[in-house]
């Protein structure tokens, strides 16, 4: 019970610590997991840092030209040289403007109608994340701060043509000259009065108002346009943030290579623990079996001294049942005994000599068997054991042979005698009148034979084959049930084994084998 109790103990421990071991390694792969997302995060930052630094190099008094912007995006995205863009994969950029509407594109397309990128600010596929606004464009770009914000403008042949048509931003005024080049837009306009307005200046609105103080200065090639126009310019064409998209291939690979080392520890520590369990169980089993052993010792020990203590007063016993059936004897040979006293006389006798034969059967169990073996002819002490029983023999006119081979084999000749005695009278007790027993020795390969004892019996019952070799059970009237027990002990003293099976069509057989056979 301690014993079971401590085990359970350990089997607890055991688990805990596996337990522990593995919360412990999820843990780190949460820790590990997450870390790669922020330095994917920071990486984003650093690309964008370098975005903001590109446009500033292409910004000319507050815009950005996008036939300019959008080939530098690409060159960007599709960068091999450029170790920072190279080491975090950028795959896509969206530049946006205040509404968040995309400005600029570059790489690969990415979708802003994400509901989960709009309220967290980013959004984890299977190739790519999607990080909304790293940083804020509008202040970053600009030395002058957020209130002057980077204008990213169409192509002119689009703001002249949308002009011409009043869409979507309408000229009040008169129109640029259609000679002059795109490059060089005119920074001369007039009002709708056809009188002249200095627009180099920067600070004057139309009709010769000069413009606020802390208002953001329009390029000189703006200047045509009407306030409402430039206002709606810059509410959809000035930058306030962008999207990135990056590749998560770095991402996965630090992931996995960190979750089939964590998946390792676990395997090593599911092994150790369950290593440590076993090995354990085996001591916990040591144990008992070594505490069952010195009990089955002691109980051996024990047993030896009944065994003796039995055996001396069995032969002890028999003495004076031998005085009294020789004064049975006396009694029933008197001449003036009358004929009842002498029929109780043989009375007494026949029951002492059925006592007497049962003390002689114990005693013989009970005795050590010491085996001194010696080269034996099978044959010819088989033979010598028939003529022993020839009187039981011939009164119940039963055939007995010896066949087989003549093999020597390696035995104790008194033991092997009172074997075959016994298996022998066994078969003559079984048998009726005109039955047959058969003695067959036979060789079972070079270094071993067998012997058989057959006989046509009634047989055995195929439930009681292994009960039959236990001693006090019995199948005849008048057995003493330790015979076949005797024979047993003689077998397994000699490292032999023997069992009984049946005899077709009728009878049983009872075969020792591995009889070593003499050099």
């Amino acid at each position: 019970m301690e014993l079971s109790r401590r085990s359970l103990f350990v089997y607890a421990l055991l688990a805990g610590v596996w337990v522990l071991v593995v919360g412990w390694q999820i843990e780190e792969h949460h820790r590990v997991k997450e870390a790669a997302r922020t330095d994917l995060r920071n990486r984003s930052n650093d690309i964008a840092k370098t975005v903001s630094a590109f446009i500033r190099g292409l910004r000319f008094r507050g815009a950005v030209l996008q036939e300019r912007l959008e080939p530098v995006l690409n060159e960007l995205v599709n960068a091999h040289t450029n170790e920072l863009i190279k080491s975090s994969e950028l795959m896509g950029i969206a530049l946006l403007n205040a509404v968040g509407e995309p400005i600029a594109l570059a790489g690969v397309p990415i979708d802003l109608e994400q509901k989960d990128l709009l309220q967290k600010g980013e959004r984890w596929g299977r190739r790519g994340v999607t990080l909304v606004n790293p940083v804020d464009l509008g202040a970053a770009l600009t030395s002058e701060g957020a209130t002057n914000p980077t204008v990213v403008l169409p192509p002119f042949r689009d703001l002249t043509n949308n002009a011409r048509e009043g869409w979507p931003f309408p000229r009040h005024g008169p129109r640029p000259s259609e000679t002059e080049s795109t490059n060089s837009i005119s920074s001369a306009n007039t009002n709708e009065g056809g009188s002249p307005t200095n627009t180099f200046s920067g600070r004057e609105r139309e009709g010769g108002r000069r413009e606020p103080e802390g208002k953001p200065r329009r390029p000189p090639w703006l200047r045509w346009m009407a306030e409402k126009d430039y206002q709606a310019l810059l509410e959809e064409r000035s930058l306030h943030g962008l999207v990135l998209m990056m590749s998560v291939e770095s991402f996965q690979a630090a992931t996995t290579h960190d979750f089939w080392l964590r998946s390792i520890i676990v395997i090593l520590t599911s092994i150790s623990v369950v290593g440590s369990g076993l090995a354990w169980g085996n001591l916990a089993k040591t144990s008992e079996l070594q505490i069952r052993l010195v009990r089955a010792s002691e109980l051996n020990t024990h047993l030896k001294e009944m065994n003796l203590a039995a055996a001396g007063l069995a032969h002890e016993t028999r003495n004076p049942l031998n005085i009294i059936r020789g004064l049975a004897q006396m009694i029933s040979k008197r001449e003036d005994a009358p004929p009842e006293i002498r029929e109780k006389t043989r009375g007494i006798i026949d029951e002492t000599d059925k006592v007497t034969a049962q003390l002689n059967e114990f005693i013989n169990y009970s005795r050590p068997r010491e085996v001194r073996r010696s080269p034996l002819v099978l044959s010819s002490v088989a033979n010598e054991v028939v003529r022993a029983l020839n009187y039981d023999v011939e009164e119940k006119r039963i055939r007995v042979e010896v066949k087989g081979e003549p093999l020597t084999i390696e035995a104790d000749e008194q033991l092997l005698r009172q074997a075959l005695f016994n298996l022998l009278l066994n078969a003559v007790q079984a048998v009726d009148g005109r039955g047959e027993i058969e003695v067959l020795a036979l060789k079972d390969n070079a270094t071993e034979a067998a012997l058989e004892v057959r006989d046509n019996g009634p047989g055995v019952a195929p439930e009681q084959r292994a009960e039959i070799f236990k001693p006090y059970f019995t199948t005849q009237k008048s057995g003493t049930g330790l015979g076949l027990a005797v024979v047993q002990q003689i077998v397994l003293a000699h490292g032999w084994e023997i069992e009984c099976l049946p005899n077709e069509p009728k009878g049983a057989v009872f075969r020792i084998t591995h009889l070593k056979l003499a050099a």
